[in-house]
């Protein structure tokens, strides 16, 4: 590591490692005597002192490499500031609405609450929406052999950055100057069920005084691991483990209407039948842990200087995504309008009845195939006159994505069911797998599609603005305009309502957007910096927003920093919160109206729920702020801490599902909560669907403390040993009234400790992650109403991961490493789930059921 002697002007790069966090690597420390001055995140002044007021935790190449993952996502979730929200291709099998992707949520407050820059500007969104409307960038889009470091600003930053940047902001920074050829290939795989990853990459570069190149090609693939190898973790039945039964009242074999009464199919078995009449059907088997994927990518950057000083510069990315998803055989119900007549050969009742919910088992489980393209082009110019850094760019970037599947691949039309039952060609009775060449007639070929696109230009200007005493006040000041469009196109057949059981989404949005912003740095003291920034947003769709940021670093000693933050943010409503066309999820819950007035439908059942987009949505506002403490009393140890708060009001968020059902689903005629007649003189029918849409109607306050420690140890001849701490204890996330602190998902403590050894070629690396307990399912007693503010459910055990990993340079030019992740095999600690989408047996938006993994990693230099 490179030090330095600590003077009041250089603090700031000796605590770097400390506010920056995870990273003992300290920034260009033997660049001090040249007055170049760089932008850092969290500030568009450009500073030669490479600290600014705000909590910055920077990941650096190195702790990359330590940590051994091939994959973004496995990385930033170990990151105890990502929160709920964070999601990963183990979350979005074959109903999620983003399949194949992955995000980052900081503080918890969801993945659109996070930005996401690459080298400090903004990236085009995901086509496709997570949870029907929450917009993203996929981070899997973003090849690791193509990252320096990682920035990860722990602060409000809308006056810096604009919207999104309400929980903080991912900044990824691509590698650059690179001089010659560097070839990495891996490979790994779990101990247990069988999971194998491979990854290769090729890195070039060259560089004179005039100009530079760079070239990165990236591949990774990993196989599949399906819920069917997991044992309890791949069934939706837990009642084993003290959990309880989620199985699909949609089953094979189902119920049917005969002569208005619902009577379950006398085949179905004992242990799958309700005393509603409905026929239970185990669906966890067919979903994926880990959906088989593959990507390759290419990022290239080119700089050329000019001799008038101004230098050009490009930057181009590609890349390709293929995944698949996977769900249950296609879930039917009434919607359907399925019938049996009379003389059907194999109708038992010998009279035209109604099918009610059934399930195609025979044509077996859905799959999608997901092709994702994503490009990024930048262009642009940069300079200096006098005293000032100028530079202006224009960017270009798309997100496209398709999802596919064919005639083998499950995906059965009601219709053409509907013909083949008519002709007594396909029997629904008895849990009957039909003819392959009558399934062949019932299924179809479809297709997703989805396209995000996003056109930017920026212009900027940092430097010193004028003098304030006997320094001088830094300034920064920019315009930026940005165009954004979205579509999610889902097959005609699925409009038409031809196909069921899958989440449904369509949306088309589009805008433009102005902003200008400015920044200051003002000297009030030798020891003294204010920060002062604001920017001004106007948007196409709901208007304009102003957002103010103000800052203080008091640095008193050579040891001691003190900082403190406050600022105001915003959120602009996604375009898919705005554009969205009829969508669909599912739910489990009880029916207790129902259940109360005839005694059916007694268990959590799951129930469809339809939304719509909301074009007169406005943004979400927030208030943060930050008071930090930096002691770092020598180059070799320091520490920091951190207390911070976040406010969000007039949060876009769905109307609250039980407010909507006291209200609407006791009331037959209800046009909100739409019932099935009833039947047998009952007073309520089975619920049918019921609507909601998107409102400003949250708010939420979360809070909380960070600390960060490292340490450095010489043992002389046998090496150096370096320790980091970084730890988040969250003590509040207030919404609407109610702390989810500690409840189901939001763990209060994290934290990730990491021992690193370097000894002569060798190099050893432990890293600890920590995710405390947490109380289990937030509805108890699955009605459809959060209550765990009222009632106390088991808690959730804590969970520690082990990952360990070794290197060792072989020649100059040779690098070989081996490395095991989950060193212990730790399983996900048993949950009983929230009834949407946990329902295996574990929280799967905190836990990781992956197993020990074992990799082999080589990298030859040239």
């Amino acid at each position: 590591m490179k030090q330095f002697a600590f003077t009041p002007s250089l603090i700031a790069g000796a605590t770097l490692a400390l506010t920056a966090g995870f990273t003992t690597t300290t920034y260009a420390a033997d660049e001090v005597k040249k007055v170049e001055r760089i932008e850092v995140t969290g500030s568009r002044i450009k500073r030669s002192d490479m600290e600014g007021p705000s909590p910055v935790q920077s990941i650096s190449r190195a702790d990359i490499d330590n940590m051994g993952y091939d994959n973004l996502q496995q990385l930033l979730e170990r990151m105890p500031v990502a929160g709920s929200g964070t999601f990963s291709t183990r979350g979005n099998n074959q109903d999620s609405t983003a399949n194949g992707s992955a995000a980052v949520s900081l503080r918890g407050l969801g993945a659109d609450a996070t930005l996401v820059l690459i080298n400090g500007r903004r990236v085009a969104i995901s086509a496709f929406a997570e949870g029907i409307t929450n917009s993203f960038v996929d981070i899997n889009s973003i090849p690791v052999s193509a990252i320096e470091r990682i920035d990860i600003l722990k602060d409000g930053a809308s006056a810096i950055y604009g919207s999104d940047a309400v929980a903080g902001v991912v900044n990824v920074i691509l590698k650059k100057d690179i001089d010659g050829i560097e070839v990495n290939l891996g490979y790994g795989g779990t101990d247990g069920p069988n999971y194998e990853e491979t990854s290769a990459s090729i890195v070039w570069g060259t560089s004179n005084e005039k100009s530079s190149a760079s070239v990165i090609i990236d591949y990774f693939k990993n196989t599949s691991l399906s819920s069917s190898e997991m044992g309890s973790l791949g069934t939706a039945d837990q009642r084993a483990l003290g959990g309880e039964d989620f199985r699909s009242s949609r089953g094979f074999p189902g119920y049917f209407y005969v002569d208005g009464v619902k009577t379950i199919d006398p085949a179905c078995p004992a242990d799958s039948a309700t005393a509603s009449g409905s026929c239970l059907f185990d669906y966890g088997p067919y979903g994926y842990i880990a959906p088989a994927s593959e990507r390759i990518g290419a990022i290239s950057q080119f700089e050329y200087n000019f001799d008038n000083g101004i230098t050009a510069f490009l930057e181009m990315a590609v890349q390709h995504n293929s995944s698949v998803a996977m769900g249950a055989p296609t879930p039917l119900d009434e919607d359907a309008g399925l019938t049996v007549p009379a003389n059907h050969p194999n109708n038992p009742f010998g009279k035209d009845i109604d099918i009610g919910r059934y399930r195609t088992v025979d044509a077996g489980a859905r799959q999608w195939d997901i092709e994702s393209d994503t490009m990024r082009f930048v262009a642009g110019l940069r300079g200096e006159f006098n005293d000032w850094s100028w530079e202006t760019a224009v960017q270009k970037g798309r997100s496209k994505s398709m999802q596919t599947g064919d005639r083998s691949q499950g995906w059965v039309r009601t219709d053409f069911l509907q013909q083949e039952i008519d002709a007594g060609n396909y029997n629904p009775f008895g849990g009957t797998y039909n003819d392959p060449a009558v399934i062949d007639r019932i299924t179809t070929s479809l297709v997703r599609q989805g396209e995000s696109h996003m056109t930017s230009f920026d212009a900027n200007i940092s430097g010193e603005a004028f003098s304030f005493g006997d320094d001088v006040v830094m300034m920064a000041a920019g315009i930026e305009y940005r165009e954004e469009d979205v579509t999610d196109i889902p097959d005609d057949q699925f409009r038409r309502g031809l196909i069921f059981g899958t989440e449904a989404v369509s949306a088309a949005a589009s805008r433009d957007q102005y902003a200008a912003y400015v920044e200051f740095s003002i000297p009030l003291a030798d020891t003294l910096e204010l920060q002062l920034a604001g920017r001004h947003d106007d948007y196409s769709d709901f208007g304009t927003t102003t957002n103010p940021k103000v800052a203080l670093r008091w640095a008193p000693s050579d040891e001691i920093t003190v900082r403190g933050s406050w600022a105001q943010g915003f959120r602009a409503p996604s375009l898919a919160q705005v554009g969205l066309g009829p969508s669909e999820k599912s739910q489990f819950f009880i029916d207790t109206q129902r259940c109360q007035q005839t005694g059916l439908d007694c268990q959590a059942l799951d129930y469809n729920i339809q939304f719509s987009g909301n074009a007169d949505l406005q943004p979400e506002e927030s208030e943060s702020w930050n008071v930090g403490f930096i002691w770092a009393p020598s180059a070799e140890f320091g520490l920091s801490v951190d207390v911070w708060s976040i406010t969000q009001d007039n949060k876009i968020d769905q109307e609250e599902f039980g407010p909507i059902y006291a209200a609407e689903c006791g009331n037959q005629n209800s046009t909100v909560c739409v019932r099935l007649p009833p039947t047998n003189g009952e007073s309520l029918g089975s619920i049918q669907k019921i609507y909601s849409t998107f409102e400003n109607v949250s708010s939420q306050e979360v809070s909380g403390i960070d600390f960060s420690a490292n340490y450095n140890h010489s043992l002389d001849d046998l090496g150096l040993l370096k320790f980091n701490l970084e730890w988040a204890y969250q003590n509040k996330f207030e919404k609407d009234g109610r702390d989810y602190s500690g409840e189901y998902g939001y763990p209060e403590h994290r934290w990730i400790f990491s021992t690193n050894w370097e000894v002569g070629d060798f190099n050893t690396n432990v890293n600890l992650s920590y995710v405390g307990e947490f109380e289990d399912t937030p509805d108890i007693d699955f009605d459809g109403n959060l209550d765990f503010d009222s009632n106390t459910s088991r808690m959730i055990d804590s969970q520690v991961l082990v990952d360990l990993q070794t290197s060792y340079r072989i020649t100059e030019s040779a690098k070989l490493s081996l490395g095991i992740n989950n060193l212990f095999d730790e399983e996900p600690p048993f949950a009983i789930g929230d009834g949407d989408s946990d329902l295996y047996g574990y929280a799967s938006g905190v836990h990781n059921p992956r197993g020990r993994y074992i990799y082999t990693k080589v990298s030859f230099s040239f």
